[in-house]
């Protein structure tokens, strides 16, 4: 369950509309829509409240046994500045080894889409020979790469566009050859930048 579902759960067990919560919380009911759809989180004051407000603590409300922690740090890059080299087949994976020198295995990975059940009738009824689902994740992916950075302690998930690149801890190792993260499945390459 996400941070958002367990709260509306919780909210919902307290006997609490949204507009009710917002009213204790002393903020906008519009605020708690947004947290309980997951399009925003409190401030650390409102999440400390609303834990104590609803009878669970902060760690069930915020462990969703999402692979990634919640702080992510997006930086901004020019890739013109990496040249391919070694076993680099693009400029990004050129600023990924330039990230994480420390890293001890670097996997390129590619990502699908994780279907919902209506995406999934029409991918095997009305599109059975376009892929057009799988199709749209290729053109988005076009300038963005994925990659999995390991160091002797941690793993990193990592993303590359033209302009930025993201990177988040995961919170649990993960030596699979695949990682799931949101809506999609994320494979590992069969080779290794490093």
């Amino acid at each position: 369950m996400t941070f958002g579902e367990k709260l509306k759960e919780a909210r919902q067990k307290a006997g609490l509309s949204q507009e009710q919560l917002s009213e204790k919380l002393h903020v906008s009911r519009s605020a708690v829509a947004k947290w309980e759809t997951g399009k925003g989180m409190p401030d650390i004051e409102n999440l400390k409240a609303a834990s104590a407000l609803l009878g669970v603590s902060i760690d069930y409300l915020l462990d969703d046994g999402e692979a990634l922690s919640l702080n992510t740090i997006r930086e901004r890059i020019d890739l013109n500045e990496y040249e391919k080299s070694g076993k680099c087949r693009s400029k990004q994976d050129a600023a990924v080894l330039a990230k994480f020198p420390q890293a001890v295995q670097i996997y390129p990975l590619f990502r699908k889409k994780k279907l919902s059940g209506i995406e999934k009738v029409l991918e095997w009824t009305v599109m059975p020979f376009f892929g057009a689902f799988e199709l749209a994740e290729q053109v988005n992916d076009l300038k963005t790469a994925f990659y999995l950075a390991e160091t002797e302690a941690e793993q990193y998930f990592v993303t590359v566009t033209e302009e930025f690149m993201e990177y988040s801890k995961l919170t649990a190792r993960n030596d699979a050859k695949k990682l799931e993260i949101g809506d999609h499945v994320y494979y590992k390459a069969a080779y290794t930048l490093k």
